[in-house]
């Protein structure tokens, strides 16, 4: 991802974060219901074949075909989640670290401008600056973190082609 585009989606992935967090503290899988529903209205693949029994073993087929089913409609749904909330994770905590690393007044400008707490009017008279240097600054501290993007692209690059 570029610098540009995690600063502009920063409060959306927090929110879907703390979403995705929640759902994996309180899964519990598919519903039941909904399961049966749609097996219901599925046919098995590949089941076209004589019965030689005079049993009929619908029943337990259906049985071991929705625990089949529901098993794997959890774990790929949880995986989901979790690999998600992974990729969330990560890229919030590097581009958090990406702001606390910028020299001087940079950082502290980039996270008034990241909480989105302050208008900027207010930033302009908490650090008595103009909105042309809010921009500069902006422009600056968005051009380091692309650099640190960059370099761990490169660093990624060089492990897979290494």
């Amino acid at each position: 991802m570029r610098a540009e585009d995690v600063f502009r989606d920063y409060p959306n992935m927090k929110k879907e974060l703390s979403i995705l967090e929640f759902q994996l503290q309180q899964f519990q899988g598919i519903d039941e219901k909904e399961l049966i529903t749609a097996m219901s209205f599925s046919h098995p693949e590949g089941d076209d074949r004589v019965q030689s029994s005079t049993l009929s073993d619908k029943t337990a087929s259906t049985a071991i075909n929705y625990k089949k089913a529901a098993e794997r409609e959890n774990d790929e749904w949880f995986d989901f989640l979790w690999n998600r909330y992974n990729y969330l994770k990560e890229e919030t905590e590097f581009f958090e670290h990406g702001i606390r690393s910028l020299d001087g007044i940079l950082a502290s400008i980039m996270t008034d401008l990241l909480t989105g707490d302050m208008s900027w009017d207010e930033i302009q008279s908490k650090y008595n600056i103009s909105r042309m240097m809010i921009t500069r600054y902006r422009k600056k501290a968005m051009g380091n973190l692309q650099n640190l993007y960059n370099l761990r692209d490169k660093q990624v690059a060089d492990y897979i082609l290494g």
